[in-house]
């Protein structure tokens, strides 16, 4: 969430920036300052009726003392009034202080000074490219194809079981999940990332502290009843374990990595384009979170950007990075990399992580604070990338080391896996 502050001192800049990412509704910035003119009037109304009301009830217990009583009473009656002025303007305080934050949520974040314009994913800029595209043997299969001949996955008895995309993992399949999955916490925690094991769903504070409410409402399944939510992403957990929490500058950067299964209902989403592991309804995810000193949030970003890379590179799929446009952007994001991993059979790049940097957009609604070296109290930045999300790492690692008669796979999962390859 943007700093009123901020957005005062800043408003052409804030409009220009929102610009950048085509937002729509530039007029909730002026809405926002004249909400703000309005609560700081309210405030000074309310300040200076109870300095009143605190000065005259000091003057009852004086008067009182010295025996006036009926003097005493008639400021009694000053102070009934006072109070009988103060009650409304703190209801109508109260009421544009709601309005005022409910506006300043439907702001996205501003975004960096790097960033790309455009409005489309066809105007995000490719960083660099890395691995080779493989040459297919004749024959070769797409990866729900693969599949099914090696017996990996059932998408059609996940139908049965749940519907669609909720697939069901069978034998190699399952045990191929287990190795990616164990293999990405240890790379993580060998990079100085602690593990946590979170919970699955959240309270309706934590998706409102990381962005999901109310940018997201209706991508998350939600449990009505108990008024919880899934969770789309370990982000959402692993980042509101510090809410509401006052750091140490000594404690950065905080490294955090978690595996969760994450669910998305993707309202809307069909077609060639959803087949097979390309979108998922619930999909397994390695996450890492880090939250750190402002100066030094950009330097984290590229830094999170070569691990996920080095990552991608052992696996040796053919990958590349894009800084994401303007208008590409999540609504939280103050920059953000996309990883794309090129899917032989289907000829085409598929999104497999997001690192992103959130600078205090996230902190600020979940008040992460820290002290500086003076004492001073300031908002950490967050950040945080996928390491990897396992669906389309699955499908290209079927589709692009298919051989005749096996799957190959990388070197670093020979350990974690059992076997070099998947075999009939």
């Amino acid at each position: 969430m943007l700093q009123v502050a901020f957005i005062r001192q800043n408003v052409d800049f804030v409009k220009e920036r929102l610009g950048v990412r085509n937002f729509a509704d530039i007029g909730l910035v002026d809405t926002v300052v004249a909400l703000d003119d309005q609560r700081r009037k309210l405030q000074l109304e309310s300040d200076t009726t109870l300095s009143k009301i605190n000065a005259a009830s000091k003057e009852i217990g004086v008067l009182m003392a010295k025996g006036q009583k009926a003097e005493a009473e008639q400021k009694k009656q000053e102070v009934a009034a006072l109070k009988a002025t103060q009650a409304p303007i703190a209801e109508q305080l109260a009421a544009v202080e709601e309005q005022l934050n409910d506006t300043l949520v439907r702001l996205p974040n501003l975004p960096a000074a790097a960033v790309p314009p455009g409005r489309t994913p066809e105007d995000n800029v490719t960083i660099r490219e890395g691995g080779r595209k493989p040459v297919l043997p004749a024959g070769a299969m797409a990866h729900w194809d693969l599949a099914k001949k090696y017996n990996l996955i059932d998408f059609e008895l996940g139908n049965k079981i749940t519907g669609s995309g909720f697939p069901v993992y069978i034998n190699k399949g399952a045990r191929l999940q287990r190795a990616l999955i164990q293999y990405f916490l240890d790379y993580n925690t060998a990079a100085g990332y602690t593990e946590y094991q979170p919970p699955i769903m959240v309270n309706e504070a934590s998706a409102r502290g990381t962005g999901q409410l109310p940018d997201k409402e209706g991508q998350m399944y939600y449990v009505g009843e108990d008024n919880l939510y899934l969770i789309p992403t370990a982000e959402v957990p692993v980042t509101n374990i510090f809410r509401d929490e006052i750091l140490k500058e000594s404690q950065f950067p905080i490294r955090m990595t978690a595996y969760t299964p994450c669910f998305r209902r993707e309202a809307g989403s069909y077609g060639k384009d959803v087949r097979g592991l390309n979108r998922l309804h619930q999909f397994d995810k390695v996450e890492i979170v880090q939250l750190v000193d402002p100066v030094r949030s950009y330097d984290v970003l590229e830094e999170m950007v070569l691990h996920v890379e080095r990552l991608l590179q052992s696996l040796d799929l053919p990958y590349r990075i894009l800084r994401l446009c303007g208008g590409d952007m999540g609504f939280t994001s103050a920059m953000t990399y996309d990883f794309e991993v090129f899917s032989a059979a289907q000829e085409k790049w598929l999104e497999v992580s997001s690192v992103s940097n959130f600078e205090s957009f996230q902190t600020n609604r979940m008040k992460i604070r820290f002290k500086d070296a003076g004492g001073k109290t300031l908002l950490a930045h967050s950040l945080n990338g996928s390491s990897l999300a396992l669906p389309r790492i699955v499908a290209c690692l079927l589709e692009n080391h298919q051989q005749d008669g096996f799957i190959a796979l990388p070197q670093a999962l020979h350990g974690y896996f059992g076997a070099d390859s998947i075999r009939l």
